[in-house]
């Protein structure tokens, strides 16, 4: 083989890799969901849940950038595992050509999976619809997820079972308040808090409170190049990508990598579906 035979073997063997590795990025791992498996002590738990699974669901992102369906048949996959507490943890949406899908969104939440002993969620950035500030878009995505069995909480908290649900309102929307129920939460209690955005873990909010943080909103950046950081993450402290924390304050933070997507791309950043074990902490 001459020189020029092996440069082109070599562009035509190049340019075959990438169309695989797009093809892959594009058609196959966005819709690879993987459910995750994590323990999760809890200070304060009731006897009664040691052992009770907590699933969380995070940036489902229903729009018109990718098909539905898949939210659909992740769910149905999700049931499987009967969880005991389901958790969603914003961006029930996308917002796109600034306009809300809410008929699309309406058929996903007929669908969704709930926990034997509680349901709740929290709303992220994208329910408040164009430049994250439409407070009709987020009252009405409030509605249809109650109607759906998900109790939304909107800097609020709310006890299933002996198991505390702290959920603030987004970071980035019009309500975000979060000293409204945390100063009155109760330390004694088996407290979760539930918060879309990560960065609200570097804010001086959270009075002493020890404790899960469940977020979302990162997507582990849906696109990571092997042994790299994410290159996009959209926080302004970048070690919040996705997996486990731990914080200040004995604070642990969760973030999801997300079921759903921006974009109809990933690499390396598989959408995920998380399973809690809970144990006394």
């Amino acid at each position: 083989m001459n020189k020029r035979q092996f440069l082109q073997k070599s562009f035509y063997g190049l340019a075959g890799f990438g169309l695989l590795g797009g093809l892959y990025s594009w058609q196959i791992e966005p819709f690879w969901v993987e459910f995750v498996k994590q323990k999760m002590p809890i200070k304060n738990l009731p006897k009664h849940l040691i052992g009770k699974t907590l699933m969380q669901i995070s940036d489902i992102h229903i729009g018109k950038r990718f098909d539905y369906n898949y939210v659909i048949k992740s769910f149905e996959k999700a049931k499987q595992y009967r969880p005991d507490f389901v958790v969603y943890t914003g961006d029930f949406i996308t917002t796109h050509n600034d306009k809300v899908q809410y008929d699309d969104l309406e058929k996903v939440l007929k669908n969704c999976v709930k926990g034997q002993l509680g349901t709740v969620g929290i709303l992220g950035n994208h329910d408040y619809g164009k430049n994250f500030a439409q407070q009709e878009d987020g009252d009405k995505i409030t509605k249809m997820a109650i109607g759906s069995g998900i109790s939304i909480l909107r800097n609020e908290q709310l006890d299933f079972e002996g198991l505390n649900f702290i959920g603030f309102d987004d970071y980035w929307g019009p309500n975000f308040q979060p000293e409204k129920v945390m100063n009155d939460y109760n330390k004694l209690k088996a407290n979760i808090v539930l918060c879309h955005n990560p960065d609200v873990c570097d804010l001086d909010v959270w009075n002493d409170y020890q404790g899960w943080i469940l977020s979302g909103h990162t997507h582990g950046g849906q696109v990571k190049p092997p042994f790299l950081d994410a290159p996009v993450v959209p926080v302004k402290n970048k070690k919040y990508t996705s997996g486990k924390f731990d914080l200040t304050n004995n604070r642990t933070l969760y973030i999801n990598r997300a079921l759903g997507h921006l974009w109809q791309i990933r690499f390396n950043v598989r959408p995920e579906i998380t399973i809690f074990e809970l144990e006394m902490g």
